[in-house]
């Protein structure tokens, strides 16, 4: 059994390789046939890759011609653009000359016409004045002797001129004249007011006696405010009343004495010291010296004295004749004032 196997083992390993030579060989000729269709295959690709080549030179150098041609036309199109833009501008500009010249013909046409117009007008107007020449000539004529009739007028009118002049001068003198006469008469109705003034503070003084708070001074009568009210007050004290009415008898008299044409009043002034009065009656100085003052001119008229030779004024703190801050000088300054004067 043994050996039956050693001889099928020996009779296979001598077929083998008959079939691998064979294998071998049919490779090999596989090998060959790839390889020569690798090669023809190859030269098949260098062949058209040659030939594609050619080609694209060969359109790449129709591509340029193309471009050179294009470029040509660009350059062609874009001179003759340029011509056609010129072109219609020189038309334009014709258009516009030719509309130009036509409206100057026109305007000269009616230019002409109205000249024409113009002329004939000129010829009507020379013929009218040619008319009024004469007429023009009259009328210088009659003004000529129109303007040495007022020449005369003129000489006329100056000798009554100087005339008046001279009248005037005398007038003139006249009236400086008059004036100093006049300006005379002033002075002696003022001495004589002065004098009934100076007769009236004298009587002034006998009736009220010689009082240290009635006083005289300059051309004024003066009262201490505290002789004929209480503080603060504008109601008359009986002392004060009684005062007043001497004062109105004695102006009684002298309204009878003074004449006529001296036009006079009695000023009654009212003022007070420079301390503020603050009251619903009275909301400051002004109303407290102005009421006092009336007060005094309403007992004035009531004794007899006529009302158009009063005049009531108030000046409240503001005509002071102490200056000072004491006691002595606030009791100066609230006064009543009396001044006989001219209106």
């Amino acid at each position: 059994m043994s050996l039956g196997r050693a001889s099928r083992r020996r009779r296979a390993d001598t077929n083998y390789w008959p079939g691998f030579v064979d294998a071998m060989a049919t490779l090999l000729l596989v090998v060959t046939f790839l390889l020569s269709v690798f090669m023809v295959v190859q030269f098949i690709i260098t062949q058209v890759a040659s030939g594609k080549d050619n080609a694209l030179q060969k359109l790449n150098r129709q591509i340029a011609q193309l471009t050179e041609l294009l470029a040509l036309e660009t350059s062609n199109k874009t001179t003759l653009e340029d011509s056609l833009a010129s072109l219609r501008a020189t038309l334009d500009s014709t258009k516009s000359d030719n509309t130009r010249l036509q409206g100057l013909i026109d305007a000269a046409g009616d230019e002409a016409k109205q000249s024409a117009g113009r002329a004939s007008s000129l010829a009507s107007e020379l013929e009218k004045h040619k008319e009024l020449g004469a007429s023009a000539l009259a009328r210088v004529e009659l003004l000529n002797q129109q303007i040495a009739a007022l020449r005369r007028q003129i000489a006329s009118l100056e000798d009554a001129l100087e005339a008046s002049e001279a009248r005037d001068e005398q007038s003139q003198t006249q009236i400086a004249d008059l004036g100093r006469r006049l300006n005379l008469a002033l002075a002696r109705k003022v001495q004589e007011l002065a004098r009934y003034r100076s007769d009236f503070f004298g009587k002034l003084r006998e009736i009220l006696g010689d009082r240290e708070d009635v006083r005289i001074e300059g051309d004024r009568f003066v009262f201490q405010a505290e002789v004929l009210f209480p503080t603060g007050s504008d109601v008359m004290n009986p002392a004060g009343v009684q005062q007043i009415d001497k004062l109105a008898g004695a102006l009684v008299q002298l309204e009878r004495q003074i004449p006529q044409e001296i036009n006079w009043v009695l000023r009654v002034d009212g003022h007070t010291d420079l301390r503020p009065i603050a009251s619903v009656e009275f909301p400051s100085n002004w109303e407290l010296s102005s009421a006092r003052a009336i007060s005094v001119v309403r007992q004035l008229i009531s004794q007899g004295v006529p009302p158009v030779r009063l005049v009531a004024a108030g000046f409240g703190e503001f005509q002071p004749i102490d200056t000072g801050n004491t006691e002595e000088a606030y009791r100066r300054n609230r006064r009543i004032e009396l001044k006989l004067t001219e209106k």
